[in-house]
């Protein structure tokens, strides 16, 4: 957060609004409630003494400058670290016009994959992430949950096709699966990661705001779980499994919980449960061997650093419910407590109880 504010009273004021209002997401909120949000939120931020500019133009400019900071602030100097990043780069900054994919129930934003980020076979498949009533951050931040954006996607990852934006909005999802044929088969790009807006469902309506190459898996062998078929699993929940294969191990909920079990067991893996990520988490995401969350999609901050990390990932389970203050949680009415063993899939997005056996395959 900008002048190190705590995310969290910001969090306190919506979730005060939704109790207020019976609103079960804030992109129901009316426009006068959605003021009255506003208004608190200036009220946090001159009560932690952060001057606010009255002028447009100086607003951008503070939030230029932020931007820029931020390359030499402590976390992104740890998210370099970790994801090796040179020191000797910098940050750009996009002034574009605002967009608004929270305009109504007919607008929305998204992430477009041109390729399936489970397979290395060099298909065009449009895959990603998308929501209705909301801005781009609200995907990438992981804290909303999303649909999937074609209908094999929905299909593969055990979804209803229908919620697709192949279905839903087939004028911008033709128009996004066009732009991917000519930046992939006439320009001859890498496969693209893009993200996109739209305050309508017609193709005039649509935005696209930025691309850049995906991250291309390069294992050639993944996990699955060795059971017979007629094994009596009990099966937990099921989310959006978004890279690595089978794996079993103990959850955990902080920083200190990994190095605990990493000195007294260090020979069992360790599965990050969380409602949702921040970049923030990092530390924990690279500590940890697996990550299961409740919130968010396959293109969501966690979900892209976990990839990247090479670890088992499962987000968008809604059946979860994490009190990470009481280091528990709740899958489908079970309770689990820090050190218990589960079992996930980043493949299939299913999770177990216990600690299933695994066994190595060849990715196809």
């Amino acid at each position: 957060m900008a002048f190190d504010m705590d995310r969290d009273i910001f969090d306190e004021v919506i979730e005060d609004f939704k109790q207020r209002t019976g609103a079960a997401y804030k992109k129901e909120f009316p426009g006068r409630v959605m003021k009255e949000v506003a208004l608190a939120y200036k009220s946090l931020i001159l009560e932690a003494g952060v001057p606010l500019q009255e002028q447009p133009f100086l607003q951008l400019m503070v939030a230029v400058g932020k931007v820029l900071e931020s390359w030499d602030g402590p976390k992104a100097r740890i998210y370099r670290e970790i994801m090796g990043i040179s020191e000797d780069w910098g940050t750009a900054v996009t002034v574009q016009a605002m967009v608004y994919g929270n305009r109504s129930k007919t607008s929305g934003a998204g992430v477009f994959f041109t390729h399936s980020p489970r397979w290395r076979r060099d298909l065009l498949i449009p895959w990603g992430d998308y929501t209705i009533g909301n801005q781009g951050e609200d995907v990438v931040s992981g804290l909303v949950r999303t649909l999937p954006i074609s209908r094999k996607q929905a299909e593969i990852e055990n979804r209803d096709p229908e919620t697709a934006l192949e279905s839903g909005f087939p004028e911008i999802y033709t128009r996004l699966r066009e732009w991917a044929k000519e930046l992939i088969y006439e320009k001859k790009w890498s496969p693209q990661e893009m993200e996109f807006t739209f305050e309508g469902p017609k193709e005039r309506d649509l935005y696209f705001l930025q691309t850049r190459d995906m991250m291309i898996r390069e294992k050639m062998r993944v996990s699955s779980f060795d059971v017979p078929p007629d094994a009596p699993l009990r099966l937990l929940g099921h989310g959006i499994g978004v890279s690595g294969g089978a794996m079993a191990g103990r959850v955990v909920f902080t920083a200190e919980e990994i190095r605990r079990f990493r000195r007294e067991d260090p020979g069992v893996s360790l599965i990050l449960l969380r409602n949702d990520t921040v970049p923030d988490d990092i530390n924990e995401i690279n500590a940890a061997d697996g990550l299961l969350t409740a919130r968010g999609g396959s293109t969501s901050h966690a979900a892209i650093v976990a990839h990247r990390l090479g670890k088992t990932c499962v987000v968008g389970c809604p059946e979860l419910q994490c009190r990470e203050t009481e280091k528990e949680c709740t899958l489908n009415r079970v309770t689990l407590r820090s050190g218990d063993m589960i079992s996930i899939h980043g493949t299939e997005g299913s999770i177990f109880a216990g600690a299933l056996p695994v066994r190595e395959e060849e990715i196809p």
